[in-house]
């Protein structure tokens, strides 16, 4: 198993005062599922005010996918956010599309004097804006559309935290109504179309549909959550391998 890297610790002071001299355009703020990276760059935010939050996931932008895909909306307070719930569910939204979307709500924000953190899981979404060079088709975004200097924060826990915390947080979920947020959602959008989502999409519309027990679905999602993060954790390390500089903190 990988080493962790060693936790640091991140001082908000020092991050408005480069991002004031302008050595960095945005905080970006990444992790692994269950990692506590929203309540981590939620209390950035307050830390850092006027702040606000780009949602730097490729489920999040869906219209009534709530409870599978996380949204908490409740943690963000008085925090603005941004890129939730911008297209319907049933809908395909592709990574250009999320990059012209960042481009205006990131001018938008930076307008206003604001200070703007990505904070997200989806690592595809998360290089496709702050390091846009990677991709070949850029939409005919102008060169400064999209941050150039970014400062990445990774929220850090070990295995067995991430195992117990994902656990936990998918019993919480089911009890919330999951079940209930899909069965609703086949009422509009087809079964393949929430199937193509994934996770908790497909194995619960599974149950839904008969396919899989009530049993095997929780089984059947948990491990594929477990491997899910696993992956994300992979791509963190990936993005290091190549250069970037990741600052870990315990959240």
């Amino acid at each position: 198993m990988a080493k962790l890297p060693d936790p640091e610790v991140v001082d908000p002071a020092a991050l408005a005062r480069a991002y004031d001299a302008g050595d960095i355009d945005l905080i970006c703020v990444v992790g692994p599922t269950a990692s506590g990276k929203t309540r981590y760059a939620v209390q950035l935010a307050k830390a850092l005010a006027p702040a606000e939050i780009l949602s730097a996931d490729s489920r999040q932008v869906y219209t009534g996918m709530d409870i599978g895909t996380g949204k908490d909306l409740r943690e963000y307070g008085d925090v603005p956010y941004h890129l939730i719930d911008i297209v319907p569910a049933g809908s395909k939204f592709n990574i250009y599309q999320y990059q012209e979307a960042f481009a205006k709500a990131y001018a938008d924000i930076r307008s206003r004097g604001a200070i703007p953190i990505l904070c997200g899981g989806s690592g595809l979404y998360i290089e496709s804006v702050t390091r846009a060079y990677k991709f070949e088709k850029q939409n005919g975004l102008p060169d400064d559309a999209l941050p150039r200097k970014p400062y990445y924060i990774g929220t850090l826990v070990t295995r067995e935290e991430r195992v117990a915390r994902i656990d936990r947080r998918l019993e919480e979920r089911l009890q919330e109504g999951l079940v209930e947020e899909i069965r609703t959602l086949l009422k509009t959008v087809p079964p393949e179309d929430l199937l193509y989502y994934g996770l908790e999409y497909k194995f619960v519309t599974q149950y839904v549909l008969g396919q899989l027990s009530y049993e095997d679905m929780v089984v059947a999602l948990g491990n594929a959550i477990h491997q899910f993060a696993k992956r994300q954790m992979t791509w963190f390390r990936g993005m290091e391998r190549d250069g970037v500089q990741i600052h870990w903190v315990r959240p």
